[in-house]
C-alpha cells in the first residue's frame, strides 16, 4: 500500500470548482467522463496523486477536452484563483477534431 499523499477524485474535482457541489462532481465521474492517466474511471473514490493527469470533456466549455496535471491536493473549496493552483492545464482539444 502506498504511503504517498493522495486525495479522492470527487473531492479534488470539487476543490477545482468543476461543479457547484461534490455530488455533481461524483455524478460526473460515475458517468465515466473522467480519465486518470489515460484510464477511464467510474469510481468517485479513485485516488489522485500529485503529478497524475486528469482528462475529461468539460461540462462548461462546449465539449472541449480538458487535460490537467495535478499540481497540489486541495484542502478546501476556495475562490477560483486558489482552485487554479491545484492543476496545470496541459492542453485543450475540441471534441469535434
Amino acid at each position: 500500500m502506498s504511503t504517498e499523499p493522495h486525495q479522492r477524485l470527487d473531492l479534488w474535482l470539487y476543490y477545482t470548482r468543476l461543479a457547484k457541489t461534490r455530488g455533481l462532481c461524483a455524478a460526473f465521474i460515475r458517468k465515466g467522463r473522467v480519465r486518470i492517466n489515460g484510464q477511464r474511471t467510474h469510481k468517485t473514490h479513485a485516488h489522485l496523486h500529485i503529478g497524475d493527469i486528469v482528462s475529461f470533456a468539460s461540462p462548461h466549455r462546449d465539449e472541449k477536452v480538458c487535460i490537467w496535471r495535478v499540481i497540489q491536493l486541495g484542502e478546501r473549496r476556495g475562490p477560483a484563483k486558489e482552485a487554479a493552483l491545484l492543476y496545470e492545464e496541459l492542453e485543450e482539444k475540441s471534441g469535434n477534431s
